[in-house]
């Protein structure tokens, strides 16, 4: 007669005895794998707080009247560390304009207080009011401008924003500034709207090449 192994009952001690043991090895496997991608498990919620801020930086439309003695000029200002230029529509005399003129009226618009379209887009100027702006002197070349401050001295991205506007808007010979301080002493030097001046704030330590 065949003799038949026992089934069922048998075997389910065996396996009782097993759980408990597996258990902790599975929740011990879990951590490690956790910790292995770097993700470090707490029981303690975690408040981030809000997330930061960012600047808009969108160009606005064309800001003030624009009327038939107005022209549409570009400013440079300063947003999200980088000067970039905005359009703003400006009033004009009538008639040719002389370029000391121009000069004057492109750093009134640098040293106002900006439109409300261009502080909610995040537009500042770092320009100063107490930035002086005189013509050539005595041997100095064509186009030079004096500054009652010397250009390395002006706070970040100042020397940007004068550069690029006066070139933007053909208030400079060609595609140079030359620009320097009004000491007796001062020497010139030829600056370019580059794109490190206009994105790196310590630019003007370095930027600008001297004349010869």
């Amino acid at each position: 007669m065949r003799r038949t192994r026992p089934t069922g009952p048998s075997n389910a001690p065996a396996r009782a005895r097993m759980l408990p043991a597996a258990v902790p090895l599975l929740a011990l496997a879990l951590a490690l794998a956790l910790a292995g991608c770097g993700i470090r498990t707490t029981t303690v919620p975690v408040d981030a707080g809000p997330a930061p801020s960012r600047a808009s930086c969108a160009l606005p439309e064309a800001t003030g009247d624009l009327r038939p003695d107005t022209a549409v000029l570009k400013i440079y200002l300063v947003c999200s560390m980088q000067a970039a230029p905005v359009p703003r529509n400006v009033p004009l005399r009538p008639g040719p304009v002389d370029r000391l003129e121009l000069v004057a009226e492109l750093m009134a618009q640098l040293q106002r207080p900006l439109p409300a379209a261009e502080s909610r887009a995040r537009f500042v100027t770092e320009v100063p009011g107490s930035l002086v702006v005189e013509g050539q002197r005595r041997g100095d070349p064509a186009g030079a401008l004096r500054l009652n401050e010397k250009p390395a001295d002006l706070p970040s991205f100042a020397l940007a924003q004068i550069v690029c506007t006066l070139v933007a808007n053909n208030a400079a010979p060609g595609d140079t500034v030359i620009l320097g301080g009004n000491g007796p002493h001062d020497t010139l030097r030829g600056y370019t709207c580059t794109q490190d001046l206009r994105s790196r704030s310590d630019a003007a330590d370095t930027a600008g090449a001297p004349l010869h």
